[in-house]
């Protein structure tokens, strides 16, 4: 059981990376600071910014911390993965310069775990050595994330160089294709099969005949229209790929893409611990520097009020994702997803209420672009509908919790005192 310590050999290489995320990391963000710069692989001047840096984590031994060490990673449990994205979660180059960004890194997870050797020498590796960058194209513009209503199709076909798959339709939100060397696109391959077993994942080049890039759709923040947006609408028209183009077995892409969802969800959660306590730190140092003609914030109820609920909140936050790594380290799934869907929700619910907090403290100020909390905000929402909206996934935890719950026997709830006290009494009558 994790006992609330870390191992000071680890805690070595955490105070090793706070600092080097404060003093190297941290410009980065000053400096290539447009939303989702980090993915930019066509910045010549940011890759080369962040090269060195990556080289320092690799000679460090935290690179990719997140694969294993057959892979070039580290092979830390989730706890200690916790640890380390709760500090990178404070920048937004942070997971970039350690290889562990998403969504490359749950994209590298799947291929590792269902790519063919072939697969894992084209895309795994230049994944892992930080040269590319992935898409994961899954939800469609007229479900969103509901598989059931998914039209995108994937239909055997004879080729010049044999088997084949063509596939047809569009995907909706593919975050960084415009980037991407790569896409992983979910179709339906079985359109007469239940529904778990009637979708299979594809690697597709990104220029492959038949891809396109309808537009690079912004969040609200961003210019329409100014093509800098990274969550892009791609259409696919009679793409041809090879048979073995097909990542894990045919029918199984619903499985693969909760086991990749899954890991996504939890370390998105890790990584927005960081990002709220970087908002309570910043709600703190407002609060001891502002002043009013009544004294500074720090000494109004309504500002105290405000910093403790952020710190009870924040740590509630920490403890729930530390527990729901800590089922994963214990190979306990079944329990461990029910806590990752908890974590999802309160990602968004924490991340949310403390940037506005942060805002309202910050006053004119903290609604410019000259603070980071914009940005914040903008990311907190996105938080509350990336890997499934989190109304679904109350949806499945309560569904998971009441499938345990017995009915009461009889017409009152089994706590009835009525009901229940003849037999206390009973039990407890040579003391009454």
């Amino acid at each position: 059981m994790w006992d609330f310590s870390t191992e000071p050999e680890f805690q070595a290489k955490l105070d090793w990376i706070k600092e080097f995320v404060r003093e190297e990391v941290e410009p980065l963000d000053l400096v290539f600071n447009k939303f989702c710069h980090s993915y930019d692989v066509t910045d010549a001047k940011a890759v080369a910014a962040i090269k060195p840096l990556q080289e320092m984590v690799k000679k460090q031994g935290l690179w990719a911390p997140h694969m294993g060490p057959h892979l070039g990673g580290q092979g830390v449990s989730m706890v200690q993965l916790a640890q380390i994205n709760e500090i990178l979660g404070r920048t937004d180059w942070g997971p970039r310069v350690f290889g562990s960004q998403a969504p490359d890194s749950g994209n590298a997870e799947i291929i590792h775990t269902y790519g063919t050797e072939a697969q894992k020498a084209r895309y795994l590796q230049p994944l892992l050595d930080g040269e590319i960058v992935s898409c994961f194209s899954m939800t469609e513009p007229q479900g969103g994330s509901d598989p059931g209503v998914f039209a995108t199709t994937a239909v055997r076909a004879k080729g010049a160089g044999g088997d084949e798959w063509v596939i047809n339709g569009e995907k909706w939100y593919s975050s960084n294709a415009c980037w991407a060397s790569f896409l992983i696109c979910m179709a339906i391959t079985n359109p007469e099969a239940p529904l778990g077993e009637r979708f299979s994942m594809f690697l597709v080049p990104i220029d492959t005949p038949g891809v396109e890039i309808i537009r690079n759709v912004g969040l609200f923040h961003e210019p329409l229209y100014s093509g800098e947006g990274n969550e892009s609408y791609v259409r696919y028209t009679n793409v041809r790929v090879p048979a073995d183009a097909m990542l894990g077995p045919e029918g199984h892409g619903f499985k693969t893409a909760q086991d990749r969802l899954a890991g996504g969800r939890l370390h998105h959660a890790m990584r927005s611990v960081g990002a709220c306590q970087k908002l309570l730190d910043m709600m703190c140092e407002r609060a001891v520097s502002r002043n009013t003609t009544r004294g500074p914030l720090s000494a109004t109820q309504s500002i105290q009020l405000q910093i403790a609920d952020s710190a009870i909140e924040v740590q509630q936050f920490r403890l729930m994702v530390m527990h729901a790594a800590w089922l994963m380290d214990q190979g306990d799934h079944a329990a461990a997803y029910t806590a990752i869907g908890m974590c999802k929700v309160l990602t968004a619910k924490t991340y949310r209420e403390m940037s506005v907090r942060a805002m309202h403290m910050h006053g004119s100020l903290g609604i410019t672009n000259e603070l980071p909390l914009g940005n914040m905000f903008v990311t907190s929402m996105v938080m509350g509908l990336a890997d499934g909206p989190s109304e679904t996934h109350k949806f499945n935890i309560a569904k998971r919790i009441l499938r345990e719950v017995k009915p009461a026997e009889g017409l009152f709830p089994s706590t009835h005192i009525p009901s229940r006290q003849p037999a206390a009494r009973e039990k407890l009558a040579k003391y009454l």
